[in-house]
């Protein structure tokens, strides 16, 4: 694009004058910068705000971090989902104290774990200003947009490698972190995915899709292709305790939380329906029925782990998924 320099000053004027003031910018390093770019994986920034501010209380830096327990770095983290960014983040903090200094270098950051293309240059650009693109799915929409790319991509991930020349070329070097930063806020609230606010956007002159008319309709995707899931679960509730189920510490997505047990782990029959649970991982979509015990004689006296008898006062406490937490209280309440 022949207009790079008047669009990299323009994208840059408007985000010194109009960006959110988020405490990893008010207050920037390169450990908030971590943990920011963490908790917004998957997560937009008004839900992740007072996590992120929770967390820099109990653990202001990767040293203080490097000592926490997993049990309560879960148990922080509960609400925002996708557990194992929790998990990621504290063996990156516990790899960073034993290496003894701040890695100088994208490809460095990669090796750790839960640090993928995009969250090694965000780190290195935002923290260290680095001269390195971000291309997240905020910033292949403004790509596609600006390019009006017709091209139909499998899903947000190849679109970023295929858009990665784009972005580097389109890269103020002078100002990396400020640049990336900028188109990261455009998109979130100004080139949005539905309903962009083109008249408001300080690249609308250099835009090929805001001058077709359409630009809702870019970037182009292929359809996600989504499973369905059926599972029955048990609400087993006797003397002010609840039966649970814990998740083993090798599980890839729920380690060490707890849900309520599946049907098939107890094999005792079903008495009446009380509550139909929904919620998606991912591309999954699961259905869980959840059924009272025919009677609640029959798991009374059951104590073997992975099983738990947990007294209602206690699950506060308890590092709940958080359908499960939800479902639990509505069924207590009723």
């Amino acid at each position: 694009m022949e207009a790079l320099p008047a669009l990299r000053a323009a994208l840059l004027a408007w985000y010194r004058a109009e960006r959110r003031r988020l405490p990893w910018r008010e207050f920037p390093s390169v450990y908030a910068t971590v943990v920011s770019e963490f908790m917004l994986q998957q997560t937009q920034v008004d839900t992740m705000l007072p996590y992120f501010e929770r967390w820099m209380a109990l653990w202001p830096s990767f040293e203080a971090l490097a000592q926490a327990s997993p049990e309560a770095v879960l148990h922080t983290w509960q609400g925002l989902g996708y557990y194992s960014r929790a998990r990621n983040l504290l063996k990156l903090a516990q790899a960073v104290v034993q290496l003894g200094a701040i890695p100088g270098d994208p490809q460095q950051w990669r090796q750790f774990p839960g640090v993928g293309a995009y969250t090694a240059a965000a780190i290195m650009s935002i923290a260290l200003n680095f001269p390195i693109a971000c291309v997240d799915g905020n910033i292949v929409r403004i790509a596609t947009r600006l390019t009006g790319d017709h091209r139909c991509y499998k899903d947000s991930g190849s679109a970023a490698r295929a858009l990665d020349g784009f972005c580097q070329e389109l890269l103020n070097r002078e100002n990396p972190g400020d640049h990336n930063q900028a188109l990261m806020e455009l998109g979130a609230t100004v080139c949005r995915k539905s309903k962009p606010l083109c008249g408001l956007c300080p690249l609308r002159p250099f835009c090929k899709a805001s001058q077709s008319g359409t630009p809702e309709l870019f970037p182009h995707f292929e359809p996600k292709r989504f499973t369905s899931i059926q599972l029955e679960r048990f609400f087993c509730h006797k003397n002010d305790a609840l039966l649970l189920f814990r998740h083993g510490l090798e599980a890839r997505r729920l380690a060490g939380f707890y849900e309520l047990p599946l049907v098939e782990a107890l094999q005792t029959p079903k008495g009446a329906l009380l509550y139909l649970g929904k919620r998606s991982i991912s591309t999954q979509r699961f259905e869980e029925a959840i059924y009272a015990p025919k009677t609640i004689e029959a798991v009374a006296d059951t104590t073997a782990e992975p099983l738990f008898w947990v007294p209602i006062e206690h699950l506060g406490a308890l590092t709940l998924t958080g359908p499960h937490r939800r479902w639990i209280q509505a069924l207590l309440r009723s």
